[in-house]
């Protein structure tokens, strides 16, 4: 008699099929938007005619924007380290994530992505490369680089490139995690500066989103790791960037497991794996909890069973999703042309995924295109409103 594991597989080959036959080719290609129907056309779309062009932008580089693509193009840029729930998976392996997200911002928001695989593990290789290529774009998405290396990544790449560079991993999910907090906060009349919050998972997305909560006024987050909450004097597991965290976070220092943290907590995110939390731990957190258990493809805890344990509100990864954060994200970048993506700008774009949430839902449908024309306008509003945009 056939093993489960053996019926499973016969039962997702189908499925399976579907799958790469859709993938067969790749997801993307580059196409021209101009068409040669004459010669006459060539000599005005190519030379002679396009010296014109070139020595317009020669005397103006802004007039790029105008002229060219680069305004309407964005990079997106992995090294394959850090790949969806994968890993390390090699750059080969992640392009065909990288040209899933290419698809997701054309669809959405209309805007051409290029994927760029660069095969390297060392951040100054990543740094010089992606600032020999930034000239081609209007900004550059940071995707799937695996910590801590993304955050050196990003952090020199800012200082070298004067277009906006993102790491969708740490602050795609830290907008739409807080979008989807606001509302929960309007469900439970929980209010910001009160809440105690414990983050499962000391990765990108898990550091990013502390420090994005903290910057939005929580009260304290605690962020825990395989060894329990990130702490000072903590030894076990620790590299400078969770040394860095520590500081800036657990203001009460608590140490311990996870079960031990999340006892008293207002709010639980999970960026880790699947499984860890039980109800029971649920039950231990404060009266009316909001539970955010992210792993993919399987959460920590399902939503069904947070509410059950008493949850107020609880979600999942398959809706608080950085898919709904970063496409318009970047559209209203790419609008304002705004050399940054600050703090003020991640804020209105969560803040509009809020308003957008229908009745009763912690956030908006992916699938419906205002919802990224409207995050663009609020991303773009507070790029002028700060100062950063250029139109």
């Amino acid at each position: 008699m056939d093993n489960p594991a053996a019926v499973r597989a016969r039962e997702t080959e189908p499925e399976l099929d579907d799958i790469l036959r859709l993938h067969v080719g790749g997801k993307t290609r580059m196409t021209s938007r101009l068409s040669i129907d004459s010669v006459e056309r060539l000599r005005r779309i190519y030379t002679p005619g396009v010296a014109e062009v070139s020595r317009l932008i020669e005397a103006d580089p802004e007039k790029a924007y105008e002229y060219t693509s680069i305004g309407e193009t964005v990079a997106v840029l992995t090294n394959g380290t850090a790949v969806l729930g994968l890993g390390d998976v090699g750059v080969r392996a992640a392009m065909p994530v990288m040209e899933g997200k290419a698809v997701i911002l054309m669809e959405m928001v209309d805007i051409a992505a290029v994927p760029l695989l660069v095969d390297t593990r060392e951040a100054d290789r990543l740094v010089e490369t992606a600032a020999a290529v930034a000239p081609t774009f209007g900004a550059i998405l940071l995707e799937d680089i695996a910590a801590p290396l993304c955050f050196e990544v990003e952090d020199r790449l800012k200082e070298r490139a004067d277009i906006p560079v993102f790491h969708d991993d740490q602050h795609g999910t830290a907008v739409v995690v807080l979008g989807a907090l606001i509302s929960a906060l309007k469900l439970t009349g929980k209010r910001a500066r009160d809440l105690r919050v414990v983050i499962n998972g000391a990765g990108a997305a898990g550091t990013a989103i502390a420090r994005f909560l903290l910057n939005y006024g929580v009260a304290d987050v605690v962020l825990c790791d395989s060894a329990g909450a990130i702490c000072r004097g903590r030894t076990e597991n620790m590299n400078p960037a969770k040394e860095r965290i520590a500081r800036e976070t657990n203001r009460e220092n608590q140490a311990g497991p996870l079960a031990d943290v999340m006892a008293g907590k207002d709010l639980f995110i999970g960026v880790s794996v699947a499984g860890l939390v039980s109800k029971e731990m649920v039950r231990s957190m404060a009266p009316d909890p909001i539970v955010f258990a992210m792993a993919n493809p399987v959460p920590e805890i399902w939503p069904h069973e947070a509410l059950e344990a008493g949850a107020a509100a609880a979600e999942d990864g398959r809706h608080i999703n950085n898919a709904l954060g970063f496409p318009g994200i970047f559209r209203g970048a790419l609008d304002a042309r705004a050399r940054i993506i600050n703090e003020e700008m991640k804020i209105a774009a969560a803040s509009a995924l809020a308003e957008l949430a229908p009745e009763g839902e912690l956030v908006p449908d992916f699938m419906d295109r205002a919802v990224h024309r409207a995050v663009a306008d609020a991303v773009a509003r507070g790029a002028r409103q700060t100062g950063v945009a250029r139109a």
